[in-house]
C-alpha cells in the first residue's frame, strides 16, 4: 500500500505543477525582451510608479530635482 500512495502522491504533485505552470505570469511579468526598450547610457531613467509601503503610489518623477535617491528592491516572500 506504501508504494501505491507514494506513486499516487507523486502523480498529483507532477500533475498539480503541470496545470499552475499553464496559468503562465501574472500583471504583465512575461514581456518578451524584445517588447522592451533599452536605456541608452547616460540617459534619464524612464519613469515608474510603485505602490509604497501605506499604499500611496510613488513615482521615479516625484525624486526629480532631489540629490540623491536610494532604490532597494527586497528579494525574499514573506
Amino acid at each position: 500500500m506504501g508504494k501505491i500512495s507514494l506513486a499516487l502522491a507523486l502523480g498529483l504533485l507532477l500533475a498539480g505543477s503541470a496545470a499552475l505552470a499553464q496559468l503562465g505570469p501574472k500583471d504583465g511579468a512575461g514581456l518578451s525582451p524584445t517588447d522592451l526598450e533599452r536605456v541608452k547610457v547616460g540617459s534619464p531613467a524612464p519613469d515608474f510608479g510603485l505602490e509604497g509601503m501605506d499604499g500611496k503610489q510613488i513615482a521615479l518623477s516625484d525624486f526629480r530635482g532631489k540629490t540623491s535617491v536610494v532604490l532597494v528592491f527586497y528579494r525574499g516572500q514573506w
